[in-house]
């Protein structure tokens, strides 16, 4: 599952470069370059710092070698699994399946905020209290009725473990989670676990392949809101490859998916496309295609919105997001001094989706490099960036 090697690659042949010609550019040896492509050699900061520099990568392949750190982190990949299997093989009745799918959607408005690791544990413990008590028998409705629940759990642990940077744990429970869809014919699950395979490749550099998955999925999903996130994810591929007029067109016509769709009346479960996510989404496509203007006024947006009548920071993690796009516009605008204080407080922020914030980060890291290596602040920076992953 290690991604820098393979993305390196990629790039150093899309330039034309040979493996030897490329050592001589970064100045490091063929064989440790040709080690790290095959994944047999993990990268240190130095290298990928340099490779991006040379290759003009963008912070794609600093995130790399930060998120394939952060995964090594992943010691069981097949522990939700291996829950969900148990749930599938047992039986229950219809008293469990309403206690479930209200203990389900809480859970779910619970991810925007609560410590990952912590909430990935009372899911668990959900799913190893629902594998003890389903053993009596139950009719067709009520088992598709279980398939179903367990499967939005299933999408729920997906994504928090992939927040963690556990990527072969989330993989592994996503593909669960699809199977669970498929068998209960719920084409919204199936729906998210395309979301989730298209979130996944775009935060691991494998920009095709969220295109193709992305548009696939979005007609089994149109009478679901779930294909509006598709379309979203696909305008981020389209800014990462330099498709500026698609870019525009896909957002547009997200938007205009969005608005046929009715406001719910709860916006706080994670599998509810509210909106007001509308903003978050064309933030991260217009700051990934270079456009800064457009990018800093949706930014905005996402910082208001983050924050409750109260004052409580009720989206932690789209408001992390958000600042590190102010932060990345404002290093390209020669504003060191604010693009710290940005990248600061988005990474010393509670709860972190670490492949996202890797991404964006990687970006300002890049933009860091290019025009500040030798500031202190930079080093500050980085020194962060390394406490994340």
């Amino acid at each position: 599952m290690a991604i820098f090697g393979d993305k390196l690659r990629q790039l150093r042949l899309e330039r034309d470069l040979s493996l030897s010609r490329f050592a001589v550019q970064v100045k490091y040896d063929k064989g440790y370059l040709s080690r790290l492509e095959t994944g047999k050699k993990a990268p240190s900061e130095e290298v990928a710092r340099a490779c991006d520099v040379a290759l003009n990568a963008r912070g794609e392949l600093i995130a790399a070698a930060h998120a394939d750190i952060a995964a090594n982190r992943d010691l069981r990949p097949w522990q939700t699994a291996e829950l969900i299997s148990r749930i599938h093989k047992s039986d229950t009745d219809a008293i469990t399946i309403d206690a479930l799918h209200s203990t389900v959607f809480e859970l779910g408005c619970e991810y925007a905020y609560r410590d990952a690791e912590s909430l990935r544990n009372d899911a668990h413990d959900w799913l190893r209290r629902i594998a003890g008590m389903l053993r009596k028998p139950v009719g067709l409705k009520a088992h598709t009725e279980l398939l179903t629940a367990t499967g939005w759990l299933a999408l729920l642990v997906g994504c928090l473990e992939y927040d963690m940077g556990l990527r072969t744990a989330a993989e592994v429970t996503r593909t669960a989670a699809h199977k669970l869809g498929e068998e209960a014919g719920n084409t919204e699950i199936i729906g998210w676990s395309h979301e989730m395979s298209a979130w996944f490749a775009l935060t691991q550099g494998r920009y095709r392949d969220v295109i193709g998955p992305a548009c696939a999925a979005q007609d089994i999903s149109r009478n679901h809101s779930v294909v509006v996130q598709l379309i979203a994810q696909e305008a981020k591929a389209l800014a990462r490859i330099g498709e500026s007029r698609k870019l525009r067109e896909t957002l547009e016509r997200g938007h205009a998916v969005l608005s046929k769709f009715p406001v719910p009346e709860r916006t706080d479960n994670h599998f509810i496309v509210d909106p007001a996510k509308w903003d978050f989404y064309a933030m991260d496509a217009y700051r990934l295609a270079g456009e800064d203007s457009l990018a800093v006024m949706h930014a905005n947006v996402v910082l208001e919105n983050s924050v409750g009548p109260d004052g409580t920071i009720r989206a932690p993690m789209r408001r992390a997001e958000a600042q590190l796009t102010l932060g990345v516009a404002a290093a390209r605008d020669g504003n060191l001094d604010q693009a710290i204080s940005l990248g600061r407080e988005a990474l010393e922020s509670g709860r972190k989706s670490i492949p996202s914030l890797l991404m964006v980060a990687g970006e300002l890291d890049a933009v860091l490099e290019q025009r500040y290596s030798n500031e202190p602040e930079t080093e500050e920076f980085r020194e962060l960036l390394r406490s994340l992953r």
